[in-house]
C-alpha cells in the first residue's frame, strides 16, 4: 500500500526570533512591505480565489496543558504521530492544500522543536512558487514584550507584523491537532455569501463530550448570538434587549475554526480587545457582544479533536479498517501529505499480520500482529504478539544491545500505546493485568489512561515484566 507524500509547490520559511531577526535561516526575501496601524488599510478586490485572498493561521500548541500527555511530554500536540506515517498537523495542512489555500502561517510555542522540524522538512521541497508558502513563526521575546505567547489571541496580535506581509482579505484560523477533512473553499464561500464579519465552524449535531471550544447559540438566520464556554451549560442570553429561550435558538459545539475578515481581526485584536489572550473565550464572544455579524457554518463530517488518550487511541485503530473508515488516509481525491522519509521497505519474515497498518522500514520477524498500527523502523522479535495496539516506532536503527529499541522476543502487548524509541524486553506482558483505569507510573516508564497502557518515549521495560 502506498502512502501519499507532499509534492506540491509550497515553500516554508522559519522565523525563530522576531521581526528584527537577521538569522541566516531567514534566507527568503520579504516580498511585501510590513504594514502597521499608522498606514491606511489596503483595499482588495472582493471574492478573489482563496489561494490569492485567504491566509491560513494554524496553531501549534500555545498552552502548557495538553490532553495527550505523556505523548506530549517532549513534543507538541500537532507533532504527535498517527496512523503509522503521519503527524496530526498533516491532516490540517493537507486540508489547506486540498482546498487550494497555500499561504499558511504556523504559530508554535510549547515543545515546538519536532513540530518545526517536521514542517520544515515535509513542506519545503519541489520547485517553489513565489506566491505559495508555509511559514513557521515560533514564539519569541522582544524588547517590546518579554513574555511568551499567552494564548491564541495574544499570539496573533504579536504576529500581526508577519501576517500583514500578505495582503489577505480573510484569515482562516485553525487548530493544528484535529483529525478531519474539510473543504475550506465551502467555508470561505459561505462566509462571503453571508457577508459576515466572522464565521465560526460548528458541528451539526451535539456530541456526547465537551469539545473544549465551547458552544454557540445559533438563531434561525444561522447567526451566532451567544457563546457558552462549556456545552452542558445553557444560560439565557440577552441580545439587543430581547431575552432568548431554548425555543428561539439551537446550540452547536464549536470546532475552534474561524474565518475573520482582515480589517475585523486587526480591529478586534488592537482596539476592541487589546489585552485579550484567548480567541475562544474572549475575542470571539466579544465580537458577538459588539454586534458584529457572526455566522455559523455547520460541518457534518467526521471530526476528532484528540480530547484524550482514548480518543487518540481509537482514531489510530480506525485507520486499520478496510471499509467504513471514519477518516480515510488513502483518499486519492483528498490526500494526506506528510514527510517523505525515504526509508527502505519493511522486512517481514513469516509473520501473521491482520487488519493492521505497517509503516516503512520495519523489521518484523516471526510474530503475530492484529488490529494494530506499527510505526516506522519498528523491530518486532520472534514469537511476539501485538493486539489492538499502537506502536509509534523508532527514530533510528539501533545496533543490537541488551534490550534494543522495539518489541522483544516472546512479548505480548494488548491495548497499549508504545511511544517512540521505547525498549520492550523479552517475554514482557503489557496487558493491564489488574484492569486499572487510571494510574501514573512515570517513574517506571508508563501510565494508564482509560484502561490503555501508555509506554513513555524512550522507556525501558525489562525482560519478564508484567504490566
Amino acid at each position: 500500500m502506498s502512502l501519499f507524500t507532499f509534492q506540491t509547490s509550497v515553500h516554508l520559511k522559519l522565523r525563530l526570533l522576531n521581526n528584527h531577526d537577521k538569522s541566516p535561516l531567514n534566507k527568503f526575501p520579504t516580498r511585501l512591505s510590513i504594514s502597521n496601524s499608522q498606514k491606511p488599510e489596503c483595499q482588495f478586490p472582493q471574492y478573489l480565489p482563496a489561494n490569492q485572498s485567504v491566509a491560513a493561521v494554524v496553531f501549534g500548541q500555545t498552552s502548557q496543558n495538553s490532553r495527550l500527555y505523556p505523548l506530549t511530554k517532549r513534543r507538541s500536540e500537532g507533532a504527535v504521530p498517527i496512523a503509522g506515517s503521519y503527524r496530526l498537523i498533516d491532516a490540517v495542512i493537507s486540508n489547506c492544500i486540498n482546498s487550494n489555500i497555500t499561504k499558511i502561517y504556523a504559530l508554535t510555542q510549547f515543545n515546538s522543536t519536532s513540530l518545526n522540524s517536521h514542517l520544515l522538512r515535509a513542506y519545503s521541497g519541489g520547485l517553489l512558487s513565489n506566491h505559495e508558502f508555509l511559514e513557521v513563526i515560533a514564539a519569541y521575546q522582544s524588547p517590546e514584550d518579554d513574555n511568551w505567547f499567552q494564548g491564541t489571541a495574544d499570539a496573533m496580535r504579536r504576529c500581526l507584523w508577519a501576517l500583514e506581509e500578505h495582503p489577505a482579505v480573510e484569515f482562516l484560523v485553525l487548530p493544528g491537532h484535529h483529525l478531519y477533512k474539510m473543504d475550506y473553499q465551502k467555508l470561505i464561500e459561505a462566509h462571503r455569501t453571508n457577508k459576515a464579519d466572522l464565521t465560526v465552524a460548528v458541528l451539526d449535531r451535539m456530541r456526547d463530550y465537551i469539545t473544549g471550544f465551547g458552544s454557540f447559540n445559533v438563531d434561525f438566520r444561522n447567526r451566532a448570538i451567544g457563546f457558552v464556554e462549556e456545552p452542558e451549560l445553557m444560560p439565557v442570553f440577552q441580545v439587543n434587549g430581547l431575552k432568548l429561550d431554548n425555543g428561539l435558538y439551537e446550540k452547536f459545539p464549536s470546532m475552534g475554526i474561524y474565518v475573520i475578515n482582515r480589517h475585523v481581526m486587526i480591529k478586534l485584536l488592537k482596539e476592541s480587545f487589546p489585552k485579550a489572550n484567548d480567541l475562544k473565550n474572549e475575542v470571539i464572544p466579544g465580537a458577538i457582544s459588539l454586534g458584529l455579524k457572526v455566522h455559523a457554518y455547520q460541518f457534518d463530517g467526521y471530526w476528532e479533536d484528540m480530547r484524550n488518550i482514548k480518543a487518540y487511541y481509537e482514531a489510530n485503530l480506525e485507520s486499520t479498517k478496510k471499509t467504513n473508515m471514519k477518516y480515510n488516509f488513502y483518499d486519492k481525491d483528498f490526500p494526506v501529505y506528510t514527510l517523505p522519509r525515504r526509508l527502505p521497505p519493511s522486512l517481514v519474515t513469516d509473520a501473521v499480520i491482520t487488519a493492521s497498518v505497517i509503516g516503512d522500514g520495519c523489521i518484523i520477524n516471526r510474530c503475530s500482529i492484529s488490529s494494530s498500527v506499527i510505526g516506522p523502523r519498528t523491530r518486532v522479535g520472534d514469537g511476539a504478539v501485538i493486539q489492538d495496539s499502537v506502536i509509534l516506532g523508532s527514530d533510528i536503527y539501533q545496533v543490537i544491545t541488551t534490550i534494543p529499541i522495539g518489541v522483544g522476543d516472546g512479548s505480548f502487548i494488548k491495548k497499549a500505546i508504545i511511544d517512540k524509541n521505547a525498549k520492550i524486553g523479552k517475554n514482557v506482558k503489557i496487558i493491564n493485568r489488574d484492569n486499572v483505569v487510571e494510574a501514573n507510573n512515570e517513574t517506571d516508564g508508563y501510565i494508564i489512561s482509560s484502561g490503555i497502557v501508555v509506554i513513555m518515549r524512550g522507556a525501558v521495560i525489562q525482560d519478564e515484566r508484567i504490566l
